[in-house]
């Protein structure tokens, strides 16, 4: 519970940090309303709605109410997955007024000393060291490999916890032994005639848990022609840190990115988690009021690319002849892939390519399946409850194969699939698998 203090230290905060125009913009139209999945599923609650939620932050910033319990539960209950953004006709710009919201409750807000000693840790301890973030997943790769995990699961220690958090420790990856996560390139050669100079932005989830998919990323980028540089010094992308209000924490990412790869002089920077791409396209607007930054992130973005943009642009789909055996494929749009980087028709142009599959459009493929980061983790009742909503409709597709293009998209699926005891005949895969699977022209 936040004390009448901390209440007085937060409006004075949002008074002074948060866009007053861009709260006045919001023309309370609803045009955002049918975007929503938490308006939606919480039973069409006003509160629940990016026009209730901007509605909000300007009572406090007029001070109409006071920023309680009630105000911080709506801003945390939602999603982040911006699908008002493309709908809304005065262009608000949503995402940033959740961000600043969140980042100042947080920061005016005495926390637990479990929840300090929890953030400080993950925010300051791991996230921004690759080497920790490797030892950390090492860990759940001995409990995989050692037998440990067949035998906690055989005597039913997994029954103690809440139903999503045991299916989800059957779907997580199996991850790779210490020595290939830290044997990673540096630069790698295209094959054949070289088309483009690229940087690969390999992230700090998805260079650990999910390697396989990065090196088959990198694979697809050097068979479409790119020379690839990844810089040694980058960091994780800071989208952990901006989404949960540790934004300051999020700056010094962005700007240890920023110097990783402005000296490689690269065409483009690549990326193939449409939640990291997002974020990173976005520090323009994180250090807009950095002299020192602003301009270089301007830059930085300006060659940004998810995998799915470069390879259609290289002529990728052409250029190959793609084929899998015959099945039915639907895709799950990554959120911040779709709303924040534009980048949709790219993953189903590259889908309908391949020789043998059967595309089949899944209804309402651009909302949210839940995942949005933590959130299923921490909310997990809103979050398991849009899951349930998402496989309704890919149930309905009859596919075989989702397909998606960002790792928490791709586990909150696979859960998915798990909870309706659908294993034995549906998959969920990252876009960048399903492509080199293609490229050998098997399963």
């Amino acid at each position: 519970m936040t004390t009448m203090k901390e209440q007085k230290n937060i409006q004075e905060q949002f008074k002074t940090r948060m866009n007053e125009d861009e709260l006045l913009n919001c023309m309370r139209c609803g045009f955002c309303l049918p975007s929503c999945p938490t308006y939606i599923e919480s039973g069409y609650n006003e509160a629940h709605s990016p026009r209730g939620r901007i509605a909000l932050m300007k009572a406090v910033v007029d001070g109409i109410i006071e920023p309680d319990e009630d105000v911080e539960h709506s801003l945390n209950l939602c999603l982040g997955c911006r699908a008002c953004e493309p709908v809304c006709p005065s262009g608000v710009k949503y995402g940033h007024l959740l961000e600043d919201a969140r980042d100042i409750i947080h920061q005016n807000k005495k926390h637990s000393l479990p929840a300090r000693i929890t953030r400080k840790v993950a925010f300051e301890g791991l996230f921004p060291y690759q080497n920790r973030m490797r030892a950390v997943t090492n860990l759940l790769g001995l409990y995989q490999r050692s037998g440990l995990q067949s035998a906690v699961r055989k005597i039913g220690l997994m029954n103690f916890l809440p139903d999503h958090l045991s299916s989800m420790e059957k779907v997580l990856p199996s991850v790779p032994k210490m020595k290939e996560m830290g044997n990673r390139p540096v630069h790698l050669k295209a094959m054949g005639q070289r088309k483009a100079k690229v940087a690969f932005f390999s992230g700090c989830l998805m260079d650990t848990m999910f390697m396989t998919t990065n090196n088959a990323t990198l694979k697809l980028l050097q068979i479409a022609g790119c020379e690839i540089h990844i810089p040694e010094k980058q960091a994780c992308c800071g989208a952990l840190h901006g989404h949960s209000g540790e934004k300051n924490q999020a700056k010094e990412m962005a700007k240890r990115n920023i110097e990783a790869f402005e000296g490689i002089n690269a065409d483009y920077i690549i990326t193939n988690a449409g939640g990291c791409g997002a974020f990173l396209i976005d520090y323009d607007h994180l250090l807009k009021d950095d002299p020192n930054y602003c301009e270089r992130a301007v830059h930085f973005k300006s060659k940004l690319k998810d995998l799915s943009n470069i390879l259609v642009e290289l002529n990728f789909h052409e250029d190959q002849n793609l084929s899998l055996p015959p099945q039915s494929v639907t895709y799950q749009d990554s959120c911040h892939l779709r709303n924040v980087m534009n980048t949709k028709h790219e993953p189903r142009t590259l889908l309908q390519s391949i020789n043998g599959i059967r595309y089949i459009e899944m209804k309402d493929a651009d909302r949210c399946c839940g995942s949005a980061g933590i959130y299923n983790i921490v909310e997990a009742e809103m979050s398991m409850q849009i899951l349930d909503h998402k496989m309704k409709t890919a149930k309905q597709t009859n596919a075989a194969t989702i397909v998606t293009a960002n790792p928490g998209c791709l586990l909150q699926m696979k859960l998915g699939i798990e909870r309706e005891g659908l294993s034995h005949k549906m998959q969920a895969v990252h876009i960048a698998d399903f492509l080199l699977q293609a490229v050998d022209g098997k399963e």
